[in-house]
């Protein structure tokens, strides 16, 4: 499944690039004990590489957070998510566990330092659109308990007929992975000053974790 960056985003944020990765036949699981061997190992490996007091100055972190305020999301408040993972590891905190394929490329994320968002393929409708929202769109983001008005103006990926996420932040409730999940549509998370080589880089990455944790082939 591909995703189209809307022309008027597209002028806004000329270096904006996103990739999709599609896997076909995952099984998901609650809980695997490889894959929890595989979060203390690199949970170890993240305690060694990072300082939770200068993890923000990394040149990819700071990509991110210059993104945000540009936005207009305060990246102190809402941190970019493989910041948030790699905060919460050095803050002595584990990994959650979700189910396997969401706690997969969880990991991808963090190795890699880029943000990914995970939907369920079969819950989405034609191709993605990446654009500006409009005044008065609804958003309804997992584990939100009330839904979001949206101000207009915010970034959102759309399929045909409705919101799969606030960019590059927050996904849709009802097009998030669970066990039941089949197929899955993986968008690689860009922002101006990372660039497309380190966005492939995650796609490998998160195509190796997942495929070893629960199966699946990639796709077109």
């Amino acid at each position: 499944m591909n995703l189209k960056i809307d022309s008027e985003l597209k002028t806004a944020f000329p270096d904006l690039t996103v990739l999709t990765l599609y896997i076909s036949g995952v099984q998901i699981q609650k809980r695997d004990t490889d894959l929890e061997k595989f979060k203390i190992a690199v949970t170890q490996q993240i305690r060694n590489e990072y300082d939770l007091y200068t993890v923000k100055d990394h040149p990819t972190f700071r990509a991110y957070r210059d993104f945000f305020w540009s936005i207009k999301i305060d990246p102190t408040k809402i941190r970019p998510a493989a910041e948030a993972l790699i905060r919460r590891i050095l803050a002595g905190k584990t990994l959650p566990c979700i189910n396997t394929l969401v706690d997969a490329y969880n990991l991808a994320s963090i190795k890699t330092r880029i943000a990914l968002a995970t939907f369920d393929a079969d819950k989405l409708d034609g191709e993605l659109l990446m654009r500006f929202a409009e005044e008065g769109e609804h958003f309804s983001g997992i584990g939100m308990e009330k839904t979001l008005m949206l101000r207009g103006g915010e970034i959102v990926v759309s399929d045909k007929e409705k919101l799969v996420a606030v960019y590059p932040y927050r996904d849709a409730g009802n097009t998030k992975v669970t066990e039941k999940t089949k197929n899955i549509t993986v968008v690689v998370c860009g922002v101006p000053g990372v660039n497309k080589q380190e966005l492939e880089k995650a796609s490998d990455v998160a195509l190796e974790y997942v495929t070893r944790f629960c199966g699946g082939t990639k796709g077109v």
